[in-house]
């Protein structure tokens, strides 16, 4: 069963905060008045020069400890940067099996932490950004791909060529890495790289697509290799995560060492 992380943060954040809040306002003037009333009927000296009757109970100190952190946690990752890890090869060459990438989390507008819902508007995907986005059909599973197709328009993908608004995207060969063909594809402003496999027809990712308002669609940088809109549809906007814009570590396996040889951008 996978864990929500972002529902798990905002749920121990509350409590602790609750908690030592509760503290300062109620629970310590209480313990403080009856280690006063302890006093009045007799307090031991030794027990009044150790002070435990202001003792605070272990909840309490691990409220205080750790409501700073997971607060400092839960805005950095809500509203600022968050990282991920790549689990599969959709996005080759991009993106790798085991990057851990940085997502810019105010790209597209400051969004409340579980409900995804916008509160304030900065910007939106544009095509060519490699976007983080939870997929639709389950809601919580984080995906990445990059954005192809924007509100209004108009999504053509036949014999492994995408068109839009019925104009075909430049791209240009590169290299025969069997399996693969290597492209360069000019998307937008942004000039990628991209995958298609050798002999392998395009079959049920062929077919034709207008984006609805409020709705984006996306595709990986491995064309035959990608669960995407092509077979599940676009991405709502209360979907959205952010935008990723570097990679800071490759760990491929917990048996191999961290490399740093890709750190750099993503384009």
């Amino acid at each position: 069963m996978d864990i929500d992380f972002p529902l798990v943060l905002v749920v121990l954040t509350f409590a602790t905060g609750v908690v030592w809040l509760a503290d300062v306002l109620f629970l310590k003037k209480r313990r403080l008045a009856d280690r006063d009333q302890g006093g009045e009927v007799g307090e031991s000296e030794s027990e009044s020069e150790s002070g435990s009757g202001d003792k605070e109970p272990w909840l309490v100190d691990i409220s205080r400890s750790f409501f700073p952190v997971l607060a400092v946690v839960l805005v950095l990752r809500s509203f600022l940067i968050e990282p991920f890890q790549i689990p599969s090869g959709s996005m080759l060459p991009t993106l790798e099996v085991g990057d851990f990438i940085l997502v810019n989390k105010y790209a597209y507008g400051l969004r409340l932490p579980v409900a995804g819902t916008k509160v304030v508007e900065i910007g939106d995907p544009e095509r060519g950004d490699v976007m983080v986005f939870r997929y639709p059909e389950d809601g919580s599973t984080n995906y990445i791909k990059r954005v192809i197709g924007l509100p209004g328009d108009h999504v053509r993908y036949r014999n492994k060529q995408l068109f839009i608004n019925d104009e075909p995207l430049p791209r240009d060969f590169v290299a025969r890495l069997p399996p693969m063909e290597r492209w360069r594809e000019q998307l937008g402003g942004v000039e990628h790289d991209l995958y298609l496999t050798m002999g392998r027809v395009s079959g049920s990712g062929e077919g034709e697509w207008v984006v609805p308002d409020g709705h984006y669609f996306v595709m990986g940088d491995n064309r035959d290799n990608s669960n995407d809109s092509r077979f599940w549809g676009t991405v709502p906007d209360e979907m959205v995560v952010g935008k990723a814009f570097a990679i800071w570590m490759h760990w491929q396996s917990l048996t191999s060492l961290p490399s740093f040889d890709r750190v750099g951008g993503i384009q």
